[in-house]
């Protein structure tokens, strides 16, 4: 395998970020509409927004994708780093990547002097919690929404 190298997204990778969410979306069952996901790519690339990204390329090829949220804390003076969204191609899952996303998280959050990473998953993803379980703590807390 070639090697893997994870790098922020930039302007120019529109093309190779837009398949991985695709993917990332039919991963979960859902659609996401395309006005949202340009509204996303525009915060994507804003120094001034509070979210970030990055892409797993192998070569030219980009594998995976990880978007993280900075945001206030009434429990901590630094701030917390949600992972929002973590997708690595299925034809190359297994190889490392994930973990290799998280961890630019985990250096991104600390630069910016974060108290904490954490992130969410579905109760199915059984898989990807068998890495999650290696690389940080449960909470023991369960979501509750509604959607406005």
């Amino acid at each position: 395998m070639d090697t893997i190298e994870i790098r922020p997204i930039d302007k120019v990778d529109h093309a190779a970020w837009l398949p991985l969410w695709r993917g990332y979306q039919a991963f979960y069952k859902v659609d996401i509409p395309d006005e949202v996901s340009e509204v996303t790519w525009r915060r994507l690339l804003d120094p001034d927004e509070p979210i970030g990204g990055a892409l797993a390329w192998q070569g030219s090829t980009a594998v995976g994708l990880v978007h993280h949220i900075r945001h206030r804390s009434s429990w901590t003076v630094g701030d917390y780093c949600y992972l929002q969204d973590l997708y690595v191609d299925g034809t190359i899952r297994g190889a490392g990547i994930g973990r290799r996303l998280i961890e630019h998280v985990y250096e991104v959050a600390a630069r910016h002097g974060c108290a904490r990473v954490h992130w969410l998953t579905h109760e199915t993803n059984t898989d990807a919690m068998l890495l999650y379980d290696r690389i940080a703590d449960k909470s023991g807390f369960l979501q509750y929404r509604r959607i406005l």
